[in-house]
């Protein structure tokens, strides 16, 4: 039986090898602790205190630590994610300033006043201190890229650019989506400083990892349980322009083009798909319209299908038998173009392990 990349670049064929690649995600800090220590993997080397304050932009913790090829491995995973902003070495500004300095006055909430909360001339906006590229440092993602290539595993990677997210952050959520309405210059002026970082940045990555990756892996959640977190026509406007841009410069390094966001999304996988994302992530099983059997019957001959299995409910409190019986049905469904992997990537600490080990063995029965 074929495993890791062979496996992985087979999905993208749509071959068939009579099992499906897994993907066990990337888990939360206090999860992985729980799992490392449950499969004998050393935890991850600490950063000292300063380097933790520069990286207050960062994701989660460092992915640049063999203990996470190890865990990937062990678990009997196919790929890996490697973003430079999984990694807190990677930023390194010379006055500890975060990349994205959105709330000066601290932060309690998604709703708290960002630095444009107030804004409504786009010279504020250019005469911002915005981020330098510079300032980023690749070289402890490039070995992880490596280490896990050597192990053979496919990986997925680059700059996560979750520019909705940070211009949120910009603005405080709900002001941001009220001046879409009320100061739409304001709000492109910000978008597009925030993505033109996040194209430059992936592009001086990607130029230098894209022999190790196998797909460009991007992220931002624009649904909710039920619907899209803004109306089709502000998707159109607001974000679809700039995820076309962060897809071109995949596109040019010669990737798959892979894209995450959680959510009930179905009204704009189309406009996806015609933008050119090849792999959709991560399928959020109880979302409105987000069930594998919609999926499939609309989607099953255009897209990669990356995850699925229901981290609200089966995960946490299903038995393996049970996560076992879905796993297949979901491989039934969606056929060879099918990656299993958990329904969001961040697994909590109340998925017990039992039933990721579960998940893996069946995505291979």
């Amino acid at each position: 039986m074929i495993t890791g990349k062979p496996l992985i670049r087979a999905a993208f064929k749509g071959e068939r090898t009579g099992a499906n690649a897994f993907w066990v995600g990337h888990p939360a800090d206090e999860t992985k602790t729980l799992y490392h220590a449950a499969l004998g993997i050393a935890e991850a080397r600490q950063l000292a205190g300063e380097n933790q304050k520069k990286s207050r932009s960062m994701l989660k913790s460092s992915q640049t630590d063999t203990a996470e090829v190890a865990f990937n491995l062990k678990i009997g995973s196919d790929m890996i994610w490697i973003s430079p902003e999984l990694d807190p070495n990677c930023w390194r500004h010379p006055d500890g300033k975060p990349m994205w300095d959105c709330f000066p006055h601290g932060r309690t909430g998604l709703g708290d006043a960002g630095v444009f909360a107030e804004c409504e001339d786009v010279a504020e906006v250019e005469a911002f201190d915005w981020p330098d590229p510079k300032h980023l440092d690749f070289t402890g993602v490039l070995e992880c890229a490596r280490l896990a290539r050597e192990h053979g595993l496919a990986i997925f990677g680059g700059m996560w650019c979750p520019f909705f997210h940070v211009v949120s952050d910009f603005f405080g959520m709900e002001n941001y989506f009220v001046k879409m309405h009320t100061d739409p210059k304001v709000v492109h002026a910000v978008t597009e400083r925030v993505v033109d970082f996040y194209v430059e940045t992936n592009r001086r990555f990607l130029s230098l990892a894209k022999n190790d990756l196998d797909a460009g892996f991007f992220g931002n959640d624009v649904g909710t349980q039920l619907d899209l977190m803004v109306s089709v026509e502000c998707f159109d406007d607001f974000l679809l322009p700039y995820i076309k841009r962060i897809i071109a410069t995949v596109q040019k390094a010669g990737l798959a083009v892979a894209m995450h966001s959680c959510g009930s999304i179905d009204r704009v996988i189309p406009r996806l798909i015609d933008a050119g994302v090849q792999i959709l992530h991560p399928l959020q099983a109880l979302a409105r319209n987000m069930d594998a059997k919609s999926l499939a019957a609309k989607y099953k001959n255009d897209l990669v299908f990356l995850g699925g299995v229901d981290t609200q409910q089966l995960l946490p409190f299903g038995t393996p038998e049970e996560v076992r019986v879905e796993v297949l049905r979901l491989r039934e469904l969606f056929g060879e173009r099918f990656i299993v992997s958990p329904s969001h990537e961040a697994l909590l600490p109340n998925v017990p392990l039992r039933n990721v080990i579960a998940m893996s063995k069946a995505a291979k029965e």
